[in-house]
């Protein structure tokens, strides 16, 4: 073998490049059309040039021209453009006086009015429709603040209603004591007939003084006792009456332990428009009159919580709640 055929040969121009080349797709024949394929398409393209368009259609076509024509430009073959090249003008610059920092460069916009309204209309109806909304805005407000004052408000009065319990029951342990001490006194000279004195069945019963005569400053605190003790009585008689013998009577039994055991119930006054009228007055005037009824009979302060030897009562910032803060 010669010496020549060993050496490697370099690959030449002229040979192809396997790696580099590109295969083509084939080609797809076209396709003819046919008879019926062709009399279909004509068919539907008479069909689209007769149709009538719509009312919607031709109202979107036109507002499209439009829109299309107000956005473009003066051309320079009208007679309008021609004419402002005559007098200076050149595409770009202002009209008028050179240097005028008011000139514009564009001309003014086009609104496009589809209404019947008069030019102000617009104007009008947008003043109602502001004054409306500023209206509507300060009715909302005016409901927040009220609704806020309304809450603070009853916040209040529970507060001072739950003031003027506490005050009706520091005059009640008062006048409790005080008709105690009279009692003891002998000031009460027909209280052994009504209560009647010590016999063989006990101690003498405590007299029950009507609802009426109790002062009105504190009779309320009474007849809600008295409202609430009836209705207990009258639950502990219902769960108990099936299994009590309501025929049976006791001869040594009085009205108030006839009262006690539920066989009796306690007479309330339904109607006391004394009391209607003092509970109709608002919370603060009912702790007003409570607590100067203190000061002035007991020289009681509700706000210090003390009672004073005297009338002066020297060290009572005053009558008030403010005065005590």
């Amino acid at each position: 073998m010669a010496p020549n055929s060993l050496i490697a040969q370099a690959p030449t121009d002229e040979e192809d490049d396997y790696m580099s080349m590109t295969i083509a797709e084939p080609s797809i024949p076209k396709q003819t059309e046919t008879y019926t394929q062709r009399r279909i398409r004509k068919a539907r393209e008479a069909e689209l040039r007769s149709r009538q368009p719509s009312k919607a259609e031709l109202a979107a076509l036109s507002t499209q021209n439009l829109t299309a024509a107000l956005s473009t430009s003066l051309p320079q073959t009208s007679k309008g453009f021609q004419m402002l090249s005559k007098l200076g003008y050149k595409p770009g610059s202002t009209l008028g006086a050179e240097g005028n920092p008011h000139a514009r460069i564009e001309p003014l916009g086009v609104a496009l009015k589809e209404d019947r309204g008069g030019i102000g209309l617009d104007t009008e109806r947008k003043r109602k429709f502001r004054e409306e909304a500023e209206g509507e805005m300060e009715r909302e407000r005016a409901e927040e603040g009220g609704y806020r004052e309304r809450v603070a408000k009853e916040r209040e009065d529970r507060r001072t209603e739950g003031l003027v319990r506490g005050a009706m029951a520091v005059l009640e342990g008062f006048e409790g004591d005080a008709e105690g001490e009279s009692r003891a006194l002998g000031e009460d000279p027909g209280a052994n007939e009504e209560e009647g004195s010590a016999t063989e069945s006990g101690p003498p019963k405590k007299r029950r003084i009507p609802t009426r005569q109790i002062n009105i400053l504190w009779r309320g605190l009474v007849r809600q006792r008295e409202e609430k003790e009836r209705e207990r009585r009258m639950r502990y008689d219902l769960h108990q009456s099936l299994s009590r013998n309501t025929n049976y009577e006791d001869p040594d039994e009085d009205a108030q332990d006839r009262q006690a055991l539920g066989r009796e119930e306690e007479e309330i006054d339904e109607e006391d428009p004394e009391l209607e009228e003092f509970n109709a007055l608002e919370p603060a005037e009912r702790l007003r009159r409570l607590v100067e009824h203190l000061r002035d009979k007991y020289q009681y302060c509700f706000w210090c919580k003390f009672r004073y030897p005297n009338e002066a009562m020297e060290g009572c910032p005053g009558a008030s709640e403010d005065d005590h803060d």
